[in-house]
This record gives structure tokens, sequence and C-alpha cells, in this order.
């Protein structure tokens, strides 16, 4: 991690929690296939600095098939195949900016072009084994991104956390309600998007929140 949050967060770095969580996901690497590669654990941190960061969109455990995972949350690699909840956030982004049919918003599921506008792409636990959803899950990741939240929390401006789902909803209590904007509904994914996601427009929230705040809105197309 070379950007400025090493600094913020060395002090967790040192704790023993983590240091034993390490560990763990080292272990599990000499046994299992793990995601995302080594270098990619921490890509979030690498693509938006914490100086930089205006949105925090916030997913759960990182894709767990085969060189999906990238590093940040909802994204995949170029080359593989669109996620089912990817192509739902995807069809309610044509929709909610009112893009025309033809307009190609992606033809690939790689978004850090978002993180690279200041939309922090994080995962609450940051990685799996392959072939096992929440296999890393209660080992001390969460610990870890919750502090993540509480440092951004304590910026001075303003930042809009997005929480997709019931678990991403829960972290509404370590946010500053009265500084922050929260934007939040269902998960995008198959089983729940139509319970609130869909039509929810986020994007726009978004944008509207960060106009709010005298901020740059978020080009959220791909290409």
């Amino acid at each position: 991690m070379q950007t400025d949050w090493k600094l913020l967060l060395q002090p967790e770095f040192e704790k023993s929690y983590f240091k034993q969580l390490q560990k763990f996901v080292k272990a599990d690497r000499n046994q299992f296939t793990v995601f995302p590669s080594h270098e990619n654990v921490f890509r979030a941190f690498e693509l938006t600095n914490y100086a930089d960061t205006r949105v925090v969109i916030l997913g759960q455990d990182p894709y767990h098939g085969a060189n999906q995972a990238n590093g940040l949350c909802f994204s995949v690699q170029s080359d593989v195949a669109i996620p089912p909840s990817l192509k739902n956030i995807f069809k309610e982004l044509q929709s909610d900016l009112d893009f025309t049919p033809n307009t190609k918003i992606a033809n690939h599921g790689n978004l850090e072009h978002w993180a690279q506008q200041g939309v922090l792409m994080l995962n609450t636990t940051l990685t799996v084994r392959a072939g096992e959803a929440g296999s890393h899950q209660g080992l001390g990741w969460e610990t870890f991104t919750d502090e993540v939240i509480r440092i951004i929390n304590n910026k001075s401006h303003p930042v809009v956390f997005v929480f997709w789902g019931a678990m991403a909803r829960k972290k509404k209590l370590l946010i500053n309600t009265d500084k922050h904007h929260i934007v939040e509904s269902a998960h995008p994914s198959p089983l729940s998007a139509h319970n609130g996601f869909i039509g929810s427009r986020p994007f726009t929230k978004i944008n509207n929140a960060l106009a709010i705040a005298n901020f740059k809105p978020i080009d959220w197309r791909i290409n």
C-alpha cells in the first residue's frame, strides 16, 4: 500500500488481530486458492487515495470464482464474464441515468474507472477461499474495514456512503449522518434486486449529493 492510506492504517496493521489475520490468509494460500491475488488485496486503497475519497461503495466478499476478484467490490477483471449482481448494477445505471438502449455503458466489468474518480470500492471482507463464499468472514477483516469506515467518517468534508443489502446497511451506525450522506437499498443480487434495488436510482442520488457538497459528479460509464 503506497498511498496516504498506509500512514492512516499503520496502527491497525500493528494490532494483534490483524497480524493473526495475515497469518491465517498466508496459511490458507498455502493450502487453497484464495482470491483476490496477494497483490490485489488492497487494490481499492491503491486506486482511491484517502484524500480523494468522495464516495464509498460497500460490498461483502470478493467474488470467489476463478479470476474474477480484482480487489474492488462488485468489480471483475476485464476479460471475465460480468457477474449477475454487476449486470443488475449496469441495468439500474442504464435506467437511472436515462441512457438510450443503444448507449454502451460497458463491455466489461472492471470498475477501476469509478475508483480513479474518488469512489472507494470496499468489501467488508478482503479475501475469500475459491468456491467458498464467506470463508474468510469473522476472522478480522470486518474489524479492519470498520476502522476504514471510521477514518472516512472523520473526514472534514461530506462523503457519500452507498450501502446495498442488509449487511452493508448495518454499517450506518458508524456514520455521522449530520455530515455525510447515505444511499441505501436492497442488494443488486438476483435474489434481492427486485425488492428495492431496481428503480432506486442510486447513481442520481450519489451525484446529487456530490453536487450539494460542491464536488464534480462521477462519470459512471466504464468505457
